[in-house]
């Protein structure tokens, strides 16, 4: 069995999202239940909402995710930080420390590649979470800090 073959799926959507994966599994993130929760708990607040009908809806979802991670520093110096796989069974897998080879236009390429663009990231210390989620009629961007 040739090493592609051994590859797993998640990693492939990574590397087709414009990901680079450096570390499989990352210890640094925040527990992955508390920053689903973070996203998807009852009180949570967008920092920005998005109507999914508005024309250019997803543009702008990449420019108010791209705005608000670097408010947080999300990313480090080298364009690194830690993200959940956008696949099914991603909390499972846990934190994956990744390089943005891109740098632009994260949420619309992670649609690209899985049909939606919704994902959590965190920085590399694990402080700050920045999340794309959809939500009935809107695509919402979610700011966390954990202390």
């Amino acid at each position: 069995m040739s090493t592609e073959q051994q590859r797993p799926e998640w990693r492939d959507v990574l590397e087709r999202c414009g990901l680079h994966v450096l570390e499989s599994t990352s210890q640094d993130g925040p527990p992955v239940r508390s920053a689903i929760y973070a996203v998807t708990g009852f009180e949570v607040e967008p920092v920005a909402s998005i109507p999914t009908s508005s024309p250019g809806a997803i543009a702008e979802l990449d420019e108010k995710w791209h705005f608000h991670a670097s408010r947080v520093s999300l990313y480090d110096d080298n364009g690194e930080f830690l993200v959940l796989p956008p696949v099914s069974g991603g909390s499972e897998i846990g934190w994956v420390r990744v390089r943005d080879t891109i740098g632009r236009n994260l949420p619309s390429r992670i649609a690209g590649v899985t049909g939606s663009p919704e994902f959590l990231a965190v920085s590399i210390n694990g402080s700050h979470l920045c999340a794309a989620s959809v939500e009935e009629y809107d695509y919402w961007v979610v700011l966390h800090e954990f202390s």
